[in-house]
């Protein structure tokens, strides 16, 4: 399958991005190819791709790139993920993303292949790293890896920063390069259901609030980061040093655009 949309076909697209305005006005569109395509972990697979415009592309860590990854009828079909890794003096782009199910994005990231073309549209997203904060707290699923590796990343070396992460087993933690003021806590799930808040909203209830202006992000399935926004506010933080963001939301397929469906 050498290109998920052919640019011809995708031109003809009734597709609500054909021009780039509004919240995509920074963002560019790009043929972007396949480099390599890697199991990471059990749950996690790993996709380089490349194009010329990823050497000038100004991103900053939590961001995403939309992928054009299948067709309805005559309505694109995309999803988002977030940019694990930018390298713009080679132009790759790195995506960590969940294997999980059925979905099309997924259909086409197990198919894709070194020398498959899809297009792209990035930098987008607006959840960043407040620099003004002392401390940074992160709360999330697998499907907030990525952003949290990509954020943490980014600290300066003296930076303070704790992130407390559910995966499916052991065997999908994972050992990245990350500054030395960053702890990571492991929470496999071990057979329990994604989507459940119980274990990540037991562990957001015991963590250390350090003196100082701090800064939370939530990552994950949509009823499990309200759940977790709900016990922040009961320990008195302050809505405006949270910043959540729902990347799925349980027994529902994400929209045509790559957003959890809405309720109702």
């Amino acid at each position: 399958m050498p290109d998920s949309v052919p640019a011809a076909a995708a031109a003809q697209l009734d597709d609500p991005f054909a021009e780039l305005r509004g919240p995509l006005a920074g963002t560019v569109r790009m043929r972007l190819g396949v480099v390599d395509n890697a199991e990471l972990t059990p749950h996690m697979q790993r996709l380089v791709l490349t194009a010329p415009e990823l050497a000038d592309l100004d991103y900053q860590p939590g961001q995403d790139v939309m992928l054009l990854v299948a067709v309805d009828g005559n309505r694109p079909v995309r999803r988002r993920y977030t940019i694990r890794d930018l390298d713009p003096a080679r132009r790759l782009l790195t995506l960590d993303i969940v294997r999980h199910g059925d979905g099309p994005g997924e259909r086409w990231v197990r198919s894709a292949q070194p020398g498959d073309t899809i297009e792209g549209i990035a930098p987008r997203g607006k959840i960043f790293l407040n620099t003004a904060a002392d401390w940074y707290l992160f709360a999330a699923d697998e499907s907030g890896l990525a952003a949290v590796f990509a954020m943490t990343g980014s600290l300066p070396p003296e930076g303070r920063a704790t992130a407390v992460l559910e995966v499916p087993e052991a065997a999908d933690e994972q050992k990245p390069d990350l500054p030395a003021g960053v702890g990571l806590t492991w929470l496999p799930r071990d057979g329990r259901p994604a989507g459940d808040p119980e274990a990540l909203a037991a562990a957001l209830q015991a963590a250390e609030l350090p003196p100082g202006t701090g800064h939370v992000y939530l990552f994950g399935e949509a009823r499990v980061v309200l759940a977790l926004r709900e016990v922040l506010s009961a320990r008195g933080v302050p809505g405006e040093q949270v910043s959540a963001k729902a990347y799925w939301g349980r027994g529902k397929a994400n929209a045509q655009h790559g957003e959890p469906a809405r309720e109702g």
